[in-house]
């Protein structure tokens, strides 16, 4: 018996050892069914590959991995592999030092991929409607980047990584599940655009109050039902705080552009007010002028000599132009900044201009370019321009 025991535990482990060789050979089977299958690559992706183009387009391909090739592209500048099935990238995307613009959006990124991290040369990071729920410790490697899109993710808290980043100009953070900003948030001086809508704020962030180089904030769609006084806020040039429950528009400087609820009233009835006092300063102009008398300019400054005058005399304006770069016209207003790209309507990555437009104003800068409603991404190169 003692024998037959014996035997039947020899028989049992030799029946293991099988099992573990079969599930071996079955996943060498897998991995290696997975290579030809990214060998098999869509139509029209060999071409691009073989094209020599700086700029790479793999979005919306169904691609589970980033096909292999991509990181052997050492020439390439601007790769956009949205609307796939990603959950990392290859290690040797890292050897592609010259990215300057890398777009992962609706891809399924729990995590920010190490190899990202190690794009020096990034200067703008696209990673929304992903799964994330923090930033690595390593993003503070990327400090050329002035643009990162992480909105539509599961942020908690803000992510203070993105304080090591020296040049970052334009956050994009909509759409996770913020409740409130950390206190020492001011060490972000470089930052020039905010978006913070689609959150869970039920008051308006104090230290926001204390982010003077701001020139566009977003929060709407939150729940904050009273906004403090933004004069405060000099470089605000765009605030919108739409589908907030607040009965009027916050009190804010003549030059900034609202939108919300109401906006449209306040906007209309500060133009019909700038109209006033444009026609009340050029009759007294007429009227001292026919008496033979020098003008005084203290009223709407139109041109860069009477704005010298102006400030010669120590007179102010209530209509000068809109940050020295462009001129505010309600009803197709303009706005020329140097960083922002934003758009209410639709999205365009490589247009290289920030374009805003919604109801009674359209902005132009040169940073962000945003759209919360419908995504559409255009790759067409700008002539003449580069980042």
């Amino acid at each position: 018996m003692g024998n037959s025991s014996r035997k039947g535990e020899g028989e049992e482990e030799e029946e293991g050892g099988k099992d573990g060789e079969e599930e071996e050979f079955t996943e060498k089977k897998k991995k290696k069914k997975e290579e030809e299958v990214e060998d098999e690559l869509p139509l029209g992706v060999e071409e691009l590959f073989e094209s020599g183009d700086p700029v790479l387009d793999l979005s919306y391909r169904k691609f589970k991995r980033l096909p292999s090739r991509v990181c052997g592209l050492m020439h390439l500048e601007k790769l956009y592999a949205c609307g796939n099935s990603l959950r990392t990238l290859p290690e040797n995307i890292s050897h592609v030092q010259g990215l300057r613009i890398l777009a992962l959006d609706f891809n399924k990124m729990e995590d920010v991929p190490p190899a990202v991290c190690q794009l020096i040369n990034l200067t703008r990071l696209y990673l929304g409607s992903n799964r994330l729920m923090s930033l690595p410790p390593e993003l503070r490697n990327l400090r050329s980047l002035r643009c990162l899109w992480v909105e539509s993710n599961y942020f908690q808290s803000f992510p203070r990584e993105l304080y090591d980043l020296p040049n970052l100009k334009s956050l994009q953070i909509g759409d996770n599940r913020l409740k409130t900003l950390p206190s020492d948030l001011v060490r972000m001086e470089a930052l020039r655009g905010l978006w913070l809508y689609g959150n869970r704020f039920d008051t308006f962030p104090k230290v926001l109050l204390r982010m003077q180089g701001l020139e566009i904030l977003d929060l709407d769609r939150n729940k904050i039902s009273e906004f403090p006084s933004l004069k405060r806020l000099k470089g605000l040039c765009l605030f919108s705080y739409d589908h907030n429950p607040v009965e009027e528009p916050p009190n804010v400087s003549d030059e900034v552009l609202v939108v919300g609820e109401g906006a449209a009233e306040f906007l209309e009835a500060r133009e019909a007010r700038k109209e006033r006092l444009r026609k009340a300063a050029e009759l007294e102009a007429e009227e001292m002028a026919q008496a033979g008398e020098e003008p005084v300019i203290h009223g709407i400054l139109k041109n860069s000599s009477s704005k010298q005058a102006a400030n010669e005399a120590g007179t102010t304006s209530g209509d000068t132009d809109f940050k020295d770069e462009g001129d505010v016209e309600e009803a197709g207003t303009e706005y020329d900044g140097v960083e922002l790209e934003y758009d209410v309507e639709g999205i365009e990555y490589e247009t290289e201009e920030l374009i805003c437009e919604g109801e009674g104003f359209e902005y132009e800068g040169e940073e962000l370019e945003y759209d919360r409603a419908h995504m559409d991404y255009e790759y067409e190169e700008l002539e003449g321009r580069q980042d």
